[in-house]
């Protein structure tokens, strides 16, 4: 007989969330370690849509709000008022 293996929700899958950390955190590192806020949204937009993934207008929003989240990989090297984004540590 077959063990079947049980998870517990979420076990061993990304939040939305730190998918998205994931993806900001690669498009910066391809653009050098930083960039605009608008190139990255529009890259990660552009990563989506390459892997067959539904885009729609509330990921703008969604892309701030993770780049927010998991700011100990990311920092705005301008300043707070800045719209240019950095990598400072990639994810494990």
């Amino acid at each position: 007989m077959a063990k079947t293996q049980t998870e517990t929700p979420g076990q061993n899958a990304l939040t939305f969330l730190e998918s998205l950390a994931r993806d900001v955190a690669l498009v910066l590192k391809r653009l050098g370690g930083s960039a605009h806020q608008n190139v990255v949204i529009d890259c990660v937009a552009a990563m989506k849509r390459s892997r067959g993934e539904p885009v729609n207008q509330d990921l703008r929003q969604a892309v701030v709000q993770a780049f927010e989240s998991y700011s100990q990989w990311f920092a705005k090297p301008f300043g707070e008022g800045s719209m240019r984004w950095a990598l400072i540590a990639e994810p494990a």
